[in-house]
């Protein structure tokens, strides 16, 4: 049975389409205006195995901030909806992540409550790109931690994302991309020794 989800938000601020597939080859065609917010979704898409589609725009004549947390909101909607109740599934999943001199880890739990920590130890100083137009761009480093919170609250998962040590904000928020796809990777495959059941002593996720 294929685990997929399509999901379209459309707000006053934004207009999200996403479609995912729990169990792909990493693939990420995502059009977003945001480059480096595109390098950690296709970096996510690559370490999780997971294949992503769709479309981002927002008002970014404001900030960044209402199109990053939109995003986070519609992926995690499409995870809970590409789950289901979860039947089969290994629930939780952890992995620890080296990028160069940073070392970063992720926990997540698939158990129905939401709820984030975010302990990534950034200067808050956005990135800046130079594009082959020549024009500058940047992403906004305090919206990684919004874009988290907006994914647990759709996807309904518990996630714990910590810095353990590093200097470069630029390692610290792609290791933790990688670490929260890999750990969530591990949580959501299917564990063959389940034979399909809820894994939960309730019964229910």
């Amino acid at each position: 049975m294929e685990r997929t989800a399509s999901i379209k938000r459309i707000t006053g601020e934004t207009q999200i389409e996403l479609s995912l597939n729990l169990d792909g080859t990493g693939k990420c065609s995502v059009k977003n205006p945001i480059g480096f917010f595109g390098h950690m979704l296709n970096s996510f898409c690559k370490h999780g195995l997971f294949d992503l589609s769709g479309e981002l725009k927002g008002d970014l004549e404001v900030d960044q901030h209402h199109l990053v947390e939109d995003a986070g909101i519609v992926l995690g909607q499409c995870f809970a909806s590409a789950l289901g109740n979860c039947a089969g599934i290994y629930r939780s999943g952890f992995s620890i992540y080296p990028m160069d001199e940073s070392l970063l880890q992720a926990a997540v739990d698939f158990g129905g409550r939401p709820f984030c920590v975010v302990n990534a130890a950034l200067s808050n100083i956005p990135l800046v790109s130079i594009g082959q137009d020549g024009k500058s761009s940047s992403f906004q480093t305090d919206c990684f931690e919004d874009f988290w919170q907006g994914f647990i609250n759709g996807a309904k998962c518990n996630l714990h994302l910590d810095t353990i040590r590093g200097r470069s904000d630029h390692h610290k928020i792609e290791g933790l991309f990688k670490a929260a796809a890999r750990a969530i990777r591990q949580a959501v495959e299917i564990d063959p020794r389940r034979n399909g059941e809820i894994p939960s002593t309730k019964g229910l996720i």
